[in-house]
């Protein structure tokens, strides 16, 4: 009998080392996941926040009939180096707009160069000794600050970094996702509906079944290639179009919201349905009246998490031409656009050290807005959902 008992003492404490063992290796793999997460999110903060900030120096600007044709004559030599090409750019045309400029002198504060930018924010740059001198003196002169770089929020890319903003990115991407919801979002739904509350449980059915949830689980790319054969080379629709990439990310998320819509519809008791039965609705009105309403934040969680991903998404809007250079905010569904991912990879491209705080900074406002979906869906979640 002691034998045994010994025996059985031995074993569990057996068991309970192994269940110790798997319980810090659970913790080990969650703290080193943590762990990773915070290197990222300190990163992403110390190379993006930097975006957010931009050099500007206050010079006086002479409006003379010179500068009526070349806006250099307006501004100081010895600080020309300093300030950005785009502010001289725009100074004939500031007198050709409004003549009586002529003959007057202003100072305003505009935006610097980008090395100018890059030296007040410690990078290394190239500028010579005398630059660099300058620039020290304006500003303990206090004539050159970082401030608040709005042109970043404001303006399209630009192949000057001083000038390149997300502004038309932002914009691209809304009129994408808002292509996307129109055709995801009722298609989805109608056909989860049609599956799980009307739909013959046959072997048609079950192929369907099948091909939808391996639909969600193939990559994002061949959904591009798909957009650009059906769409692009068999319909026409114009390439680089919030219209073409829209429909090419519905298709990706028709899926998710199919699946996510089906399982919010079987989470309503039969109870519900049975009692409709009882007092004379027909199926349709049991399902427009009854099942739907009690469904619907189950369903919009789904939907708001399917395109939370589709607007994360980089690789099928590539294929479909959605890369391009876009200095201005797209005022057509049919006109040429980019989106916030495929700003941040073209950016990434740039040789200039400027961009990787603006590829930074994209991404920091990219995550932002994924956030907030994420979260909104939970919030929905969380304020109506309902226990049985």
């Amino acid at each position: 009998m002691s034998d045994s008992f010994d025996q059985i003492s031995q074993q569990l404490k057996r068991r309970h080392r192994k269940s110790a063992r798997l319980k810090y290796l659970s913790m080990g793999a969650l703290g080193l996941a943590a762990t990773f997460l915070v290197i990222f999110f300190a990163d992403m903060l110390s190379k993006g926040l930097p975006a957010f900030q931009q050099a500007q120096v206050n010079i006086e600007v002479n409006y003379t009939e010179e500068a009526a044709t070349n806006g250099r004559a307006a501004v100081d030599p010895e600080i020309m180096s300093i300030v950005s090409r785009s502010v001289v750019r725009v100074i004939p045309l500031d007198i050709r707009n409004n003549p009586d400029l002529l003959g007057t002198t202003e100072n305003r504060w505009v935006l610097a160069s980008g090395p100018v930018d890059q030296y007040l924010k410690g990078n290394r740059v190239r500028l010579s000794e005398d630059e660099m001198a300058v620039i020290d003196q304006l500003v303990e002169d206090g004539q050159v600050a970082l401030r608040f770089n709005t042109t970043f929020f404001s303006r399209g890319d630009s192949k000057m970094p001083e000038l390149a903003g997300i502004m038309s990115a932002v914009m691209g991407t809304v009129m994408t996702m808002i292509v996307t919801l129109a055709i995801a979002f009722p298609i989805g739904v109608m056909t989860a509906v049609y599956l799980e509350e009307f739909a013959p449980d046959n072997k048609l059915t079950q192929l369907i079944e099948i091909n939808i949830n391996n639909l969600a689980a193939i990559p994002s790319i061949l959904f591009g290639l798909l957009g650009l054969a059906i769409f692009i080379n068999f319909f026409g629709v114009p390439r680089s179009s919030p219209l073409v990439g829209g429909m090419t990310l519905a298709l990706m998320t028709l899926p998710v919201i199919i699946i996510s819509t089906r399982t919010a519809l079987r989470s309503v008791p039969e109870s519900i349905r049975h009692a409709a039965f009882g007092v004379g609705c027909s199926r349709w009105q049991v399902v427009k009246d009854h099942v739907l309403p009690l469904a619907m934040p189950g369903i919009m969680t789904g939907s708001i998490i399917g395109l939370a991903q589709a607007l994360g998404e980089t690789a099928p809007l590539i294929i479909v031409g959605m890369v391009a250079f876009i200095p201005d905010v797209t005022a057509s569904f049919t006109q040429a656009a980019t989106v916030m991912p495929a700003q941040v990879f073209t950016w990434s491209g740039e040789p200039d050290r400027a961009f990787v705080e603006k590829t930074a900074g994209g991404i920091l406002v990219l995550l932002a807005v994924l956030i907030s979906l994420n979260a909104s869906a939970v919030l929905l979640r969380k304020k109506f959902e309902r226990r049985w």
